[in-house]
C-alpha cells in the first residue's frame, strides 16, 4: 500500500484531483496503516518534520514523526508487558492531551481494538460500554478515571490495566512509566479485515450502535476525507472536534498524517471563546482547517477582519452546512469553505472539492472511493431531482470507508445492506449536473399534507434571519394534515420573545419558501436537545410535541401567523 499513499501524495501535490479516481486501488490481504505509512513514508522521508503542534494556550509544545513513533513503541511495548495481545480492547477517554495520537498509533500498530470515548460521556455511558464490550486496558485522564472507576462498580467488571495519562493515582500505571521501555517494537501481522475502531453512535433515535471499522476501511478510506479537505505536506492543519468521535480520527489523525501534514491541537478544559480559537488560528498560521457548522457559527459572529488568517482551504462537516455560513465565512475569510458528507459508518462520501465549482447548499458530489446514487427502497435509482435514499454501491470491486459491521447486530445490519447498496438512512435528491441536496435523516423528513418536507431547507431559510441563532424543524401532529412544520428557535443573545418577531420570521420565511414547506408554528426555546456530539435530537422535540398535543397543552413563546 506504500506505493498508493505516495502516489496519492503526489496528486494532492499537483492538485489533480480528477486523477485520484484512477489509481489501482485494492484491498490487500495484510495492512498495517503504521507500519506501511507512518512509519515507511512519514518516519522514513521526513522523521524531524513537525508531526503534532500542540498548545493550551500558554505552553506550546511540538512533536516530530520520529517521537511519535518512538512514544508509540514505548505504550506498545508496555501495554504488551502487561499482557495485552492482538486484539484486545482498549478503551480511552481523554481530552485533548498527546497521549491520543501515540494510543491511536499503538492501537494500529498492536492489532488492538480500539473504544475512544468522549470526555462528555458519563458514568452510564461508560458502564453502557463495558457491558458490551469488555476492554483489557483503559487511558484516561485524571478528569475521567474517576468515571472509569465507578463504572467499574457499576458494571461489576474489573479492567485488567488502567494507565493513567498524567500525574499518578492509586491502581493506575503512570504514562511516565514507558520512558521505562524499548523505543522500537514490532508491528503485529494485521489483516485488512482485522477490526480497529469500535465507534459507539452518537444515539439520535435510539441507544448507541456498535460501528467496527477495520485495519484498511479507515486508514485508506479517508484518502477521500484528505482529498477534500486539500491537504498537503506542509499545511497545518486544524480540526476542532474532541477525542472519541469519529470525526477525530477523520481529520485530527488520517487525513493530515496520511500526507505528512501537521496537526495542530488546542487542549483547553472551558467553555468555547470563539475570540481565543480565532486568535489561535492566524497566531499559529492555520493553512487547512475543518470544524461543524455549530462552531462556525459562533465564529462568524466575530469581527473576522481584524485577525490575519494563513487559510488555504477551509472545508465543514458534522451537519449540512448553510448557505449563510458560507457566505459569511467567504466575507470575513476570502475563503470559500466547503461542504462535505459522511457517517460514523463511513468516511468522506460526498463532498465540494478544491478548485471545483460549489453550489451554495450542496453536499457537492460523491467522492473518489464511492459510487453514490439515490435510489429507492427496493434499490432501484430513481431519477434526478426526486428525493431518495442516499446510498452506495458495496457490489463493485474498488474498495471504500465503508464499515464492517455494527457489532453483534445482525437486523440492522439487514435494513442498511441490501440490493448490493449500503442504506445511509440520510434522504437526498441529485440534480442534472450530479450534485447531491440533502433532505435529511429519514426518521426526520415530515409529511404534512401528502407533501414531503425536510427540515434542512426550513432551517437553513431561518438560520438567513440576523435574529435566529440555531432552528431545528420537525412535524406537530395535527388532526386534518398529518403534521405540521414547527420551528424550535434560539435567538441571538440581541433579541427576546416576542409576537412580533415571531411574525417577522413568518414573514421572512414566506418570502423564501414554498407555501407547503412554509412553518406553521414558531417556539423560541433557551436552547435545543443535541447529542452529546453535538447533533440536534429531533427525536426529542417530535415526542415532546406529541405529548403536548396529547395532553392538549400550548407552551408559553409559541406562536402562530
Amino acid at each position: 500500500m506504500e506505493h498508493i499513499f505516495r502516489t496519492f501524495r503526489d496528486l494532492i501535490a499537483q492538485e489533480n484531483y480528477d486523477a485520484l479516481a484512477n489509481m489501482p486501488l485494492t484491498k490487500p490481504e495484510r495492512f498495517n496503516w503504521v507500519k506501511e505509512v507512518f512509519e515507511d513514508i512519514n518516519i522514513k522521508d521526513s522523521p524531524d518534520a513537525t508531526a503534532l503542534l500542540w498548545t493550551d494556550g500558554v505552553h506550546t509544545h511540538t512533536y516530530s514523526f520520529r517521537q511519535m513513533g518512538i512514544a508509540c513503541n514505548q505504550l506498545l511495548n508496555l501495554l504488551r508487558a502487561h499482557g495485552l495481545t492482538k486484539g484486545d480492547v482498549i478503551l480511552t477517554q481523554l481530552s485533548l492531551q498527546v497521549i491520543n495520537w501515540q494510543a491511536i498509533l499503538c492501537t494500529i500498530k498492536g492489532g488492538f481494538r480500539m473504544i475512544p470515548a468522549a470526555t462528555i460521556l458519563g458514568t452510564n455511558d461508560i458502564s453502557y460500554r463495558f457491558q458490551r464490550l469488555l476492554p483489557k486496558a483503559v487511558i484516561a485522564d485524571q478528569d475521567n478515571a474517576a468515571k472509569i472507576e465507578a463504572a467499574e462498580q457499576q458494571s461489576g467488571v474489573h479492567i485488567n490495566v488502567k494507565i493513567i495519562a498524567e500525574g499518578q493515582r492509586a491502581g493506575w500505571i503512570s504514562i511516565s512509566e514507558i520512558l521505562q521501555y524499548d523505543s522500537t517494537a514490532a508491528a503485529a501481522e494485521t489483516r485488512s479485515d482485522d477490526p480497529l475502531f469500535l465507534f459507539f453512535t452518537s444515539g439520535t433515535t435510539g441507544m448507541p450502535k456498535v460501528v467496527t471499522h477495520t485495519q484498511f476501511s479507515y486508514p485508506v478510506g479517508h484518502l477521500t476525507t484528505a482529498s477534500w479537505i486539500g491537504i498537503k505536506a506542509g499545511d497545518i492543519h486544524y480540526n476542532i472536534s474532541q477525542p472519541g468521535w469519529a470525526k477525530f480520527t477523520w481529520s485530527s489523525f488520517f487525513a493530515p498524517w496520511s500526507v505528512g501534514a501537521t496537526i495542530f491541537a488546542y487542549h483547553t478544559t472551558g467553555r468555547f471563546h470563539a475570540q481565543t480559537q480565532l486568535s489561535l488560528i492566524a497566531q499559529h498560521r492555520i493553512s487547512t482547517f475543518c470544524a461543524p457548522p455549530t462552531v462556525l457559527r459562533m465564529l462568524i459572529v466575530e469581527d473576522l477582519g481584524a485577525y490575519s488568517f494563513s487559510f488555504r482551504s477551509c472545508v465543514a462537516a458534522g451537519e449540512p452546512l448553510n448557505p449563510e455560513i458560507i457566505e459569511a465565512w467567504k466575507k470575513g475569510t476570502g475563503i470559500l469553505i466547503r461542504d462535505g458528507f459522511g457517517q460514523t459508518e463511513s468516511t468522506c462520501m460526498v463532498a465540494n472539492m478544491p478548485n471545483s465549482k460549489v453550489k451554495f447548499g450542496s453536499m457537492g458530489k460523491a467522492t473518489f472511493l464511492y459510487e453514490v446514487i439515490i435510489a429507492d427502497d427496493a434499490g432501484n435509482e430513481i431519477p434526478v431531482s426526486e428525493e431518495g435514499n442516499i446510498c452506495v454501491h458495496t457490489d463493485r470491486d474498488k474498495p471504500n470507508g465503508i464499515f464492517l459491521e455494527y457489532l453483534d447486530e445482525p437486523e440492522k445490519m439487514n435494513a442498511v445492506f441490501k440490493h448490493g447498496l449500503y442504506y445511509t438512512g440520510d434522504k437526498a435528491y441529485k440534480d442534472e449536473e450530479g450534485y447531491l441536496w440533502f433532505v435529511g435523516r429519514d426518521d426526520d423528513v415530515i409529511k404534512s399534507s401528502d407533501y414531503r418536507v425536510g427540515p434542512f431547507e426550513v432551517e437553513s431559510v431561518l438560520l438567513e434571519h440576523e435574529a435566529v441563532l440555531e432552528s431545528a424543524v420537525v412535524g406537530s401532529p395535527h388532526p386534518v394534515k398529518g403534521y405540521e412544520i414547527k420551528a424550535f428557535v434560539v435567538l441571538g443573545a440581541a433579541y427576546e420573545p416576542s409576537a412580533e418577531l415571531a411574525g417577522d420570521l413568518f414573514s421572512f420565511a414566506k418570502g423564501q419558501l414554498a407555501p407547503y414547506k412554509m412553518p406553521r408554528v414558531i417556539e423560541f426555546v433557551q436552547d435545543l436537545p443535541k447529542t452529546i456530539s453535538g447533533k440536534i435530537r429531533r427525536v426529542e422535540l417530535r415526542a415532546l410535541e406529541a405529548e403536548r398535543k396529547a395532553k392538549n397543552t400550548v407552551p408559553d413563546n409559541e406562536y402562530r401567523p
